[in-house]
């Protein structure tokens, strides 16, 4: 599949998985009361594991990660774990920098999601989900 296609699918992953966290993270500090870090921590859980869902069924069909649903999902989520890094800094220094963002976390999970998206994407094409379907 081209890269175009691909790049495409995994920008609708990446809408989805952003609707997901900034949903889940500004219900748990608008309506729930729990502190902006902590609440960003089962969001971005909850976002990643939509985004593997999407992923491994859309984006990356074509290919084989060559393991079953739970590794395929266990290793999706440590191959995250670099993006996840740079997506939760880019957010703190946003809840940092912008104050009033405190009250409005969904503003910077937004641009901590942009931020962390091509890093995402390159390790989920290039490690993960590398080999043909054909192949597996």
């Amino acid at each position: 599949m081209k890269l175009r296609r691909e790049a495409g699918l995994f920008f609708v992953g990446g809408v989805i998985g952003f609707i997901v966290d900034a949903g889940v993270v500004q219900a748990l500090v608008g309506l729930a009361g729990w502190n902006a870090y902590l609440a960003r921590v089962l969001s971005f859980l909850l976002a990643a594991t939509a985004t593997w869902w999407w992923n491994s069924r859309y984006t990356f069909a074509h290919r084989a990660s060559g393991r079953p649903l739970y590794q395929e999902w266990l290793h999706w989520m440590g191959l995250m774990t670099a993006g996840a890094l740079i997506n939760y800094a880019a957010y703190a220094v946003m809840l940092i920098s912008f104050p009033a963002l405190q009250r409005w976390p969904a503003v910077a999970v937004l641009v901590g999601s942009v931020v962390a998206a091509l890093v995402n994407f390159s390790t989920a094409r290039g490690v993960l989900f590398k080999g043909s379907k054909s192949s597996a």
